[in-house]
């Protein structure tokens, strides 16, 4: 097989009814020069099963399947960095769904930026049936600071394009304490040294909603966020406080009231 220009890293885990349609948003791309890693973290369901058949079916799509649970994406995504083939890593969970146009609106904002750290916007979802994708005709991007990074997170993992090189220098944090606020933590410690991310305005990924998952905790969220960054470098507890603040503040707005970020 090429090389292709992007490797698609998929952690999954007990995932075998969401990630069929997972895996067709990616084979639905307008952009196909892409391999796309499923790295099954011991499901106990057919989720291997799943990503198999696709992969008989296409030589792109490869299932990575560990022998050891690590209970968390950080080293999942982490080996799919490491595995990959492509200059650009796209992140995708299991069970979310990517626009059409998404890698090829990203790689176009990217070259002609020259950066290499790009997200973009997204919009919830709770049932396929009410997803649509109309062509994007207008996808300005604009930057995320690491000061915008720290006041409330704007970078979707699921939406991220970055390069492997970045993502090998800044790998995903494995301590399972970070689990949930992991691909956060990243972001943030990518933005400190300097690099901006360029995020598309435009919702490129659609989030799957399903009760009762972490992320939607809020009470962990927000005792995960404390903790990140307390222990985050040259920061006070009273930094640390007001940033969780002002997170939480965030996450109202745009995920109660705006149903997206």
């Amino acid at each position: 097989m090429d090389i292709p220009i992007v490797t698609v890293v998929t952690p999954s885990y007990n995932a075998e009814k969401l990630i069929g349609r997972t895996i067709q948003s990616v084979l639905d791309q307008t952009c196909q020069d892409w391999e796309l890693l499923v790295i099954d973290d011991c499901s106990k369901d057919a989720t291997r099963d799943v990503v198999a058949a696709y992969a008989a079916q296409d030589s792109r799509i490869r299932l990575i399947a560990l022998e050891k649970n690590n209970g968390a994406p950080a080293a999942p995504r982490n080996i799919g960095v490491r595995e990959a083939k492509g200059r650009w890593i796209a992140f995708l969970d299991a069970d979310d769904i990517w626009h059409p146009e998404k890698l090829a609106l990203q790689l176009e904002a990217a070259n002609a930026k020259s950066v290499e750290f790009i997200s973009s916007q997204m919009k919830d979802f709770w049932d396929d049936a009410t997803l649509s994708f109309v062509p994007v005709k207008d996808a300005p991007v604009a930057a995320v600071s690491f000061a915008q990074q720290r006041i409330k997170g704007r970078i979707p993992t699921s939406s991220v394009l970055v390069t492997r090189e970045l993502m090998l220098a800044f790998p995903f944090n494995e301590d399972i304490r970070y689990k949930a606020v992991e691909d956060y933590h990243c972001w943030l410690r990518i933005l400190e040294s300097g690099i901006v991310n360029w995020k598309v305005q435009y919702p490129l990924l659609s989030y799957r909603r399903i009760a009762g998952q972490i992320s939607g905790s809020k009470r962990y969220m927000l005792e995960r966020m404390h903790m990140l960054h307390r222990e985050f470098p040259n920061t006070s507890s009273l930094q640390a406080a007001l940033f969780t603040f002002t997170h939480a503040v965030g996450g109202f707005y745009y995920r109660i009231l705006r149903k997206g970020l």
